[in-house]
This record gives C-alpha cells, structure tokens and sequence, in this order.
C-alpha cells in the first residue's frame, strides 16, 4: 500500500478504539507499518486485522502504559519487528467519574495520573531513547483542549493534561537539536466511547456541545488528520508545538 509513510514504522497507543484507532487505520492507509498498542486485546487486534485487511501492514502489541517494563518491553519489540521507530503517537487515555475535589476518590485521581501522565512520560523516556540510536524521529502526543483550559469536576483529568503540555515542551526544548520534533495535538471533546459509556451521555453530550463555536463534536478522523501533518514532512518546522483540534473552544 503505497503512501506518504510509505515504510515507515508508527506506534499508536490506545490504538484499539476512538482517535488512536482512526489515526492507526489512517497511517495504514499511507503505507505505515502501524504498531497497534492497547490494553484491550480484543480492540487491538481488531484494528491491526481492519489495517491488513485494506492491505496494510500492522501488528498488535499488547501494553499497560503505566508499567515501565512492558513500555520499554514494546518499544524493543516494534524495533526487533521492523528495525526502528520513527513515529509514537502517545495517545493512551482515560477519564474518571466527575467530582468536586473534595468527593474525587484518591484512586480515582491515581489511575487518571498514571495512564494520562505518566503513561506519556513512560512512551516517551523509552521511544526517545530509541530515536536517539537511530538518529531521530517524531513524536506526537494526545493532549488535549483542557491542557489550557479547566471543566468543573475535572481535576483529575485536566491536571493530566496540563502535565501532557509541560512533558511536550521540556522534551522538545531537550531534543529538538537531536533531529526529534515533539509536538502535540490538543482536541476538543471527541464522540469516542469513553464519552458513550459516560452516564447521562446524551445529557452530557448536549452540555459539551455548547463549548465547540462549530456546532458539532469532534470525531477520531478530525484528529488523524492533523496527527499525519505532524509526523509528515510537511510539518518539518513545527516543533513545541500544542495544535488545537477543537471545533473553536478555544476561542470563547
């Protein structure tokens, strides 16, 4: 399958479902060799089989990205496969339950700051280091429109996220002379399972829509889309750099 990426190897965490899955299926159809990362087996292997069944090369890896030795464990693995790595797409996420501070369970707050954060920090102290062998690579990670902005409720998450913009610009203050461009994508609410699954979703659906001037949510291709122009060439000069994919929620 001849493509832009044509050759090269990606590695999408929490590729299973949502935008991981649709920037997975996306790169597949550029000609990437996609490593499919997520904790949800079923889900994973789905989305490689859907990248090879279109004609795509793609294999599942199965990862808890807050574990640093199945991390480190699958970065080795994508290199032994295909001999290196030239993008990550750190995306891997979860939500909790909204809560005031004071009613937010610690584990709940835990959880959110291990997947969010420290699953991010994880992918890119093991990816990094792989680029840094072989002379450079891209890396892309899924903020969000909440790493500048808050949501009542939400503070477990949003601090994940506002740590999501901090680790994207040190590294790429750290690396960006070591040919590593570090950026990251900044979405608004995406219609995405974690939002489907959500109590009183519909409700919930209807309140979120008020923050995007667009008139719409987002969808996982909305995402994709500017994953690709990063990790392409095209954006050879874009580095630092938080890209709002927001429906204009940033603007009010």
């Amino acid at each position: 399958m001849a493509g832009q990426f044509e050759g090269k190897v990606v590695l999408i965490t929490g590729a299973g479902t949502g935008i991981g899955y649709a920037t997975a299926l996306a790169f597949g159809r550029e000609g990437a060799r996609v490593a499919v990362a997520d904790i949800a087996e079923k889900e994973g292997r789905e989305a490689a089989a859907q990248i090879e069944a279109a004609g795509g090369v793609a294999r599942f890896f199965k990862v808890d990205v807050t574990s640093a030795a199945q991390v480190e464990g699958m970065i080795a693995q994508v290199v032994e496969t295909w001999g290196r790595l030239d993008v990550i797409h750190n995306n891997a996420g979860i939500v909790c339950e909204s809560a005031p501070i004071t009613e937010m369970p610690e584990a709940d707050f835990d959880r959110v700051t291990a997947v969010n954060q420290k699953g991010v920090w994880l992918c890119m102290k093991y990816a990094i280091a792989q680029m840094l062998r072989q002379g450079g690579g891209v890396v892309i990670n899924t903020a969000s429109a909440l790493s500048f902005h808050v949501l009542a409720g939400s503070s477990a998450y949003v601090a994940s996220k506002h740590a999501v913009a901090g680790l994207t610009k040190t590294c790429a203050v750290e690396y960006g002379g070591r040919n590593i461009r570090i950026n990251a994508v900044c979405p608004g609410v995406i219609k995405t399972p974690l939002l489907e699954l959500r109590p009183n979703a519909a409700e919930l659906e209807q309140s979120l829509l008020a923050l995007h001037p667009i008139g719409r949510l987002g969808s996982g291709n909305d995402i994709a889309e500017c994953v690709l122009w990063l990790a392409s060439d095209k954006a050879a000069f874009v580095h630092g750099a938080m890209i709002s994919v927001d429906g204009g929620w940033g603007a009010l």
